[in-house]
């Protein structure tokens, strides 16, 4: 009875020491480690392999609106230069560059909370998953947004088809007339 006696105002003297950690700023080693429990690297890769996809059937279409045709080896070369992109990309440079920001926005007990979710299996699956599902909803909303966009670019080209053309040179403005 002693010994969970002393356990219990042990617990209750460190309860407020908790708390105020948890609203102290994270520590760019608290974002690390988060960024670590993310797979940050191999979530941005997938997802740049997820994107690449979207922008190739992007591409197609708007190459197919403005040329008429695919070239034979459009997809080819697409994707070599995607792998290019994904490949080359400066992951532990664009992660660095992510720490201030997380550190602005989410305190030390935020992201012991991330880390505790994204470490278990729940959050593991979520992750794994995470790519998968962006790919599917992309799949999905690209007709959606293709649609969009090509209004979207004919309201844009309507409207500068609407607005008087300045003279070569001028740059619209008339100079305000002098008195004397």
């Amino acid at each position: 009875m002693k010994r969970l006696l002393i356990a219990l105002t042990c617990l209750i003297l460190t309860l407020p020491c908790l708390a105020q950690n948890a609203n102290e700023p994270a520590s760019k080693d608290d974002i690390i480690l988060y960024l670590r429990t993310m797979h940050t690297h191999d979530l941005m890769r997938k997802t740049m392999e997820v994107q690449s996809q979207t922008m190739r059937q992007l591409f197609r279409e708007q190459i197919q609106k403005e040329k008429g045709s695919i070239p034979p080896d459009f997809d080819e070369h697409f994707k070599k230069m995607m792998d290019d992109l994904i490949k080359g990309m400066p992951a532990d440079e664009i992660t660095q560059a992510m720490i201030p920001a997380y550190q602005k926005h989410f305190t030390k007990g935020d992201i012991d909370a991330m880390n505790a979710f994204y470490s278990s299996p729940v959050g593991q699956k979520v992750l794994a998953e995470l790519p998968a599902v962006m790919q599917e909803g992309n799949q999905a909303a690209l007709p959606i947004l293709s649609k969009y966009l090509s209004e979207w670019e004919e309201r844009l080209k309507n409207e500068f088809d609407k607005k008087p053309q300045a003279a070569p040179g001028s740059t619209g403005d008339k100079a305000p007339a002098m008195k004397n």
